[in-house]
């Protein structure tokens, strides 16, 4: 009864994940992640009896017929969909918490040659993007989501988004946002779209925004020292930046104290 119940959670998983999916006779014979699913069940009950070589050999005759390889020991939830999957691989120590979702060349792997664990543990609810690769025996937290190509190497916090080479939480707020009001202000809106792809041209561009608001801090601060100081700095000539509203702290509270000033001596 659990493997007819386990089967229809696949099944129904599928048809809620992949809007491709259109009858279960289709998803049955063609889905290799579900022959993969069914192949590993099987696997990791030999695995648990004793029969390792069988399960090992039975693994290997899967990853032949499906493109996808599971080591029998790897722990697996339930509701597990590999999609599309040609090139996943999942070491022996994995284990992979109930509702993840996994797609092509995906790898679980490890870094070390010891014994013990040695390949991550993926909490409910994970979504790993294809070609990434999460590797160490390390926790990824429920609901987190890590972008395609990404090599992640430390543990990922609960309901974070992980991007690029080496992965990196991306952040709500800060200097992602700085950047991307930057961009748009100076009219980077292809840029601002996909600020989170790990090429050199986005890192360079991401340089140079930074490098744009240090600048635009550092002659605000200057200007307000100036004025400290009796002297006229005249006009600042960052028209395009005044109306970000992300500037840091320090630089914005620094402009509006001077407003303030400014507003008192006009005071008749």
């Amino acid at each position: 009864m659990a493997f007819w119940q386990h089967l229809r959670e696949d099944i129904i998983c599928v048809f809620d994940r992949d809007p491709a999916a259109r009858n279960v006779f289709e998803i049955l014979t063609s889905y290799p992640g579900i022959h993969a699913v069914l192949f590993h069940r099987f696997n990791h009950a030999l695995w648990n009896v004793g029969l390792k070589w069988l399960a090992r050999f039975l693994s290997a005759l899967a990853r032949l017929l499906t493109g996808i390889e599971i080591h029998p020991g790897a722990k697996i939830g339930r509701r597990f969909f590999i999609d599309h999957g040609m090139g996943v691989v999942i070491g022996e120590t994995a284990e992979i918490g109930d509702d993840c979702t996994l797609y092509q060349g995906v790898t679980l792997g490890g870094t070390s040659w010891n014994k013990g664990k040695r390949h991550p543990t993926l909490g409910r609810n994970v979504v790993i993007g294809a070609g990434a690769k999460v590797l160490g025996p390390f926790t990824v937290g429920d609901n987190a989501r890590i972008g395609s190509n990404s090599v992640v190497i430390k543990a990922v916090p609960v309901g974070a988004t992980v991007v690029g080479v080496p992965g990196r939480v991306v952040e709500a707020g800060g200097a992602e946002d700085v950047r991307r009001e930057i961009a748009r202000k100076l009219g980077f809106d292809a840029y601002g779209a996909t600020p989170d792809l790990p090429d050199p041209e986005a890192h360079a561009i991401n340089q140079m925004l930074d490098h744009l608001q240090a600048l635009d801090r550092t002659v605000r601060q200057l200007c307000q020292t100036l004025r400290n100081a009796g002297i006229d700095p005249g006009e600042l000539q960052l028209c395009e930046l005044q109306g970000c509203e992300l500037h840091s702290a320090a630089s914005t509270n620094g402009w509006h104290e001077q407003n303030r000033e400014d507003a008192v001596k006009a005071e008749p």
